[in-house]
């Protein structure tokens, strides 16, 4: 333990770990195989890090999305903990230096999505690497049952044949009990142990409202609830325009989509978390590796299509402990459109099939080749070209993937970087013989490190302002020593690629199984139901319909949310607790422990309730600390 608290104050500054972080530390240091459900917010990462560097070998971090691999690489490196990534996009040259500096004990982890241990670069270089742990991040997608379930993350099982001495870790936020028994499965567990913490969270408080207009309450709710927001909403058009509304009602608010420049992405969010912008409005594209502890209010203005979705949202709020509000505003159309949606992600298997053919004559791939190829693939053009629906042809792509076919990464945005190909006397001699070039190599040199021994990222404009020069000269001057073969340079790029899977084959051989695309179907369908439950539910508790959907059965009221604070003013709900009271004391004397459990309240509301049985000597509290009926 002494080791586990020291590498926690060496390098996150912290003295204590949070709830159950421990106990799945501890598991991970011993060997098992472990399973660990935090909630959003509740510190996932140090679960695996901390066991890792109390470790040997080498930590395999698999994870779905790159922007939060680049992000959780860029904290292991602030905290001076070597670590890098394996993503598409990167050249065979990259890879095989970031490998050669895992064989080399040079960084602590690495990060790969599933889709990169079938690659046989992979396959073959892990195989001379000591790998002392596998860490799942987001494991909920191994699951067919998991709300966004990808094939390749089935593959993590061929990487413990690879490596089998190395136990794994899995993560997730959210997980229902199929899912929890699926990824123990799915990844193999032996002697397997599962560590959770509950999904309750004291300190948020649901709200969900019915109202026809929305803008109006929206205003409302930011002016009653001070403090930090992010708004969700389900298209890109919609960020812009709530966000416009808002600063013309002098709001301050900004908004964020994927489809943005990686530059205003980034300046955006730093304004938010400066607090500089009071109000983010986006899509779900807004949150991943934010870890912004003083949200106030997390609201919906669409509703989501999965109660895991809603949870992981809702959750980035009241992350410093102290009261945050989770909203939803909703009317009838936000439903009706909810249960059209199921369709529009369902389109025929002949859309789904033409859409397969069209990829491949996009991309020039004959039939029979690709296989385990990527692509820089532009959306925009192809749908253009091939004249197709732009919600059509995205959620073909989407069921290719989970059929196996193929995979879309998500856009990806690649800071400029290079790469010194000769040493350092060679270098030496290029300069003296190129004297215009001698203060420019200078300055890359004393500016960045590593650059004899990897791929660097660099700033041109950065450089620019060092050299005195301008940006185009700058480029200029990389693209003449590229040229030259002195190093190698790779601009930015913003793209996004296709993976092949499978070699490319003739549309009418493309199977999409009609039981398993029926199966989706009718799954997803049940997710959508339970977030209208969720929303539209006037009895039960909201936090308690959170906490059942994901297995906490015995789950009490919260009585903070909008339900409960009805409940607790409502004498109708109050009156028929307290006859429910009278009539289990009709049996024996019960503990007040007791009543709240198997009434399923909160002890405000029960103590309301009882009040007026103690007050008219109904009942009585006996010498025990127990509830009896009086004679």
């Amino acid at each position: 333990m002494t080791r586990f608290q020291e590498i926690l104050k060496k390098y996150w500054g912290y003295d204590t770990f949070r709830p159950v972080q421990l106990d799945i530390i501890r598991s991970v240091f011993e060997g098992h195989d472990t399973l660990g459900l935090l909630p959003t917010g509740g510190g996932k990462s140090i679960t695996f890090q901390v066991p890792a560097l109390a470790k040997e070998g080498l930590c395999i971090v698999v994870t779905p999305l790159v922007a939060l691999m680049l992000d959780q690489v860029g904290n292991l490196k602030r905290h001076n903990i070597p670590a890098d990534a394996i993503y598409s996009g990167l050249s065979q040259r990259e890879i095989e230096l970031i490998f050669n500096k895992a064989s080399a004990k040079q960084i602590k982890f690495l990060y790969i999505s599933p889709e990169r241990i079938k690659t046989p670069l992979f396959q073959h270089q892990i195989q001379g690497i000591d790998v002392g742990l596998i860490a799942v991040d987001e494991s909920h997608c191994i699951s067919q049952w998991g709300y966004d379930f990808r094939p390749a993350y089935l593959e993590i099982a061929d990487l413990r044949e690879l490596v089998p001495e190395a136990p794994i870790i899995a993560l997730t936020a959210s997980a229902t009990p199929d899912v929890i028994d699926d990824i123990q499965k799915q990844l193999q567990f032996k002697n397997g142990q599962v560590f959770r913490k509950s999904f309750f969270r004291d300190n948020l408080i649901y709200i969900s409202r019915f109202v026809e207009d929305k803008m109006h309450y929206l205003l409302q709710i930011l002016n009653k609830i001070d403090g930090t927001a992010i708004i969700y909403v389900r298209n890109r058009k919609r960020t812009y325009e709530i966000a416009k509304f808002l600063y013309d009602h002098k709001i301050s608010a900004d908004y964020y989509h994927a489809g943005l420049d990686h530059s205003i992405r980034k300046q955006k969010q730093e304004y938010w978390q400066n607090n500089q912008i009071r109000v983010m409005v986006s899509t779900n594209a807004f949150g991943m590796g934010i870890d912004k502890p003083d949200v106030r209010l997390v609201l919906h203005l669409d509703l989501p299509d999965s109660l895991e979705a809603y949870y992981q949202e809702a959750g980035r709020g009241g992350r410093d402990g102290y009261t945050a509000y989770a909203g939803v505003i909703y009317n009838q159309e936000d439903l009706q459109k909810l249960k059209e949606s199921i369709e529009q992600k369902y389109p025929p298997i002949s859309e789904i099939m033409r859409t397969y053919a069209a990829i491949g004559s996009f991309l020039r791939i004959p039939v029979g080749a690709g296989e385990n190829e990527e692509f820089e693939f532009d959306f925009s053009r192809f749908i253009v070209q091939y004249k197709l629906n732009v919600a059509t042809a995205f959620n073909a792509i989407k069921l290719l993937e989970k059929e196996g076919w193929i995979e879309l990464s998500e856009p990806i945005d690649a800071p400029s970087k290079i790469h010194i190909l000769i040493d350092n006397n060679d270098l030496y001699r290029f300069y003296i013989g190129n004297p215009d070039f001698e203060g420019f190599i200078k300055i890359l040199l004393r500016t960045y490190q590593g650059l004899f021994s990897s791929f660097i990222n660099i700033n041109e404009h950065h450089i620019s302002k060092k050299a005195n020069i301008s940006v185009q000269t700058v480029i200029k001057y990389l693209q003449i020593l590229e040229q030259n073969g002195i190093l190698k340079y790779q601009g930015r790029k913003s793209s996004t690629y296709i993976r092949f899977l499978q070699a490319r084959m003739e549309e009418r051989y493309i199977h999409i199984s009609p039981e398993f695309y029926q199966y989706r179907k009718a799954h997803d369908l049940k997710k959508i139901q339970s977030i209208i439950q969720f929303v539209s539910s006037k009895e039960q508790c909201r936090s308690q319909i959170i906490l059942e959907y994901f297995g906490e059965k015995d789950a009490g009221i919260c009585g903070m949310c909008d339900v409960c604070k009805e409940q607790i003013d409502s004498f109708e709900h109050l009156r028929i607790l307290a006859q429910k009271v009278i009539n289990m004391l009709n049996d024996r004397p019960h503990s007040e422990s007791e009543l709240l459990q198997l009434l399923k309240t909160n002890q405000t509301i029960l103590l309301k309730a009882i009040s007026p049985l103690i007050d008219e000597k109904k009942i009585v509290l006996n010498d025990e600390k127990m509830f009896e009926k009086c004679n």
